[in-house]
This record gives C-alpha cells, structure tokens and sequence, in this order.
C-alpha cells in the first residue's frame, strides 16, 4: 500500500468535511463522537499533531520533543473558519512531503517499540479518515472508511494499540478471552487472545472463540475507535464479553 497518495486524499476530504461544517454558521458544530469537542478542536488536535511530527521528521529527532510549556505549542487561529481550515491544510500538505523524503525506515522518535519514519505514516494515514468521519458527523451522517485504510485501522488496533492502551492504562490481566473481529466484506480476520498481561495475536486462525464480532471492514475499525456501538456489527458467542474488550484495552 503506498501511504502518502492516501494521506493526502484523507487528508484533503477531512478539509472538506471541515470546511462544510463551518458552512453551517454559528455557532460551530459540537462533534458527537467527541464528546465536549467542536469541530475547532478537532481541527486544531489533528493540524497539532501534524506540526508536532513534522518537527520530529523534520529535525530526525531520536528522543521524545522536549515537552512544552502549559501554552498551545501550534496554536490553532482565531480569526475565523477559513483562516482556521487553511492552518490545517497547510500542515496537511508539509506532512506527506515529509515522509516522502525520509522514506519508510529513517531512524525517528516514537511512542512505541518502531522507531521509524514508517510508523508515523500508518498512524498519520488512519486519524484523518476516523477523524473525517468525526467531522460529517457533527453535520449528518458520516460515510464510511476507505476499505484499504480500514483494514490498515484494524490491525493497528490490535497489533499496536491494544498492548500500548494496556501498559498506559494498567488494564486488568487477562483470563484467556480471546476475540475474533471478522471482515464480511473481504478475506481478512483478527483474532486476538488475552493471557495475563499478554496480548497474543493469531491471525486468520479458525479456531474457536469466546466472541466473533463480524462486519464491514469500516465498522470494525470504527467500533475499535469507540465511533459505533455493538449493535453495527454481527455478534455471536458470549455478546456480553464485546464491550468488556474497552475494559482490557481502555481508550486514552
């Protein structure tokens, strides 16, 4: 999969759907999925981060940035909706420039055990399109995942996420729940074992579960997100056990 194209696509229906949103007028739009967020804060949370990475790319940091003070280090403008759409598409556009010159592989900080340029690519890639929908969703209906990002958010979720939220969050040991997340629109299925602290993958495996949950590679992803409930997806074996995966894998 080549990232940057679709950086730049999710990237650039984000805008769209922020730029709509203001359309509405005063005042701005609350974001439902986001509970005590407008669509202001999410824009200045997403062109935040960007900044923040581009400085971490830019300058091939290998540590943590140095943390800043209680002041916004990107502050968001004032000055109205377009000024504050045109912020963000302006780092929007520096990111992907960014990663195209590093490349996949050079050596940068990051949260978790992959010190990669690479890394940032896949995180970046996902949070426009969830954020995307976020954003239709404090004016309408969103629109679903693109399938090849979804399916990059689901086995983020479970490969990367699940053990990082669990350390972050001293989630309880696990009892030996093992999870089944299912795509009924393509080949692809997660399951997922919790063993003590362990979180143990086993791709594709057919074997048995304690819960299968099954559905469009975009629901999966946006259920692992908090963005739907249960009820968007196909639920078989112990149902009650679904919402105890937000126990073993707590949102930040």
């Amino acid at each position: 999969m080549d990232r940057i194209p679709l950086f730049r696509t999710e990237a650039g229906t984000f805008e769209k759907a922020v730029r709509h949103a203001y359309d509405r007028g005063d005042p701005v739009p609350q974001v439902p999925s986001c509970p005590g967020w407008t669509v202001t804060d999410l824009v200045g949370h997403l062109g935040g981060v960007h900044r923040l990475l581009a400085h971490v790319l830019r300058e091939r940091l290998t540590a943590p940035p140095a943390r800043p003070d209680p002041h916004p280090r990107f502050p968001v403008p004032r000055t109205g909706p377009d000024a504050v759409t045109d912020w963000f598409a302006r780092g929007a556009r520096e990111l992907p420039e960014l990663f195209r010159q590093l490349g996949p592989d050079t050596p940068v900080w990051t949260w978790s055990q992959e010190q990669t340029s690479g890394f940032w690519l896949r995180m970046q890639l996902i949070e426009p399109a969830v954020h995307r929908w976020d954003a239709q969703s404090a004016t309408g209906t969103p629109g679903p995942l693109d399938p090849a990002v979804a399916v990059d958010a689901v086995t983020r979720s479970v490969e990367v996420m699940a053990p990082a939220r669990r350390t972050w969050k001293h989630a309880p040991p696990g009892t030996g729940e093992r999870y089944r997340f299912r795509r009924t629109d393509g080949p692809e299925s997660w399951t997922v074992l919790f063993s003590g602290d362990q979180v143990l993958l086993e791709p594709g495996s057919p074997g048995p579960v304690t819960v299968e949950a099954a559905g469009s590679a975009s629901d999966l992803a946006l259920f692992l997100r908090r963005r739907v409930p249960p009820t968007a997806l196909h639920v078989t074996g112990d149902t009650d056990l679904l919402a105890h995966w937000f126990t073993l894998v707590p949102p930040v």
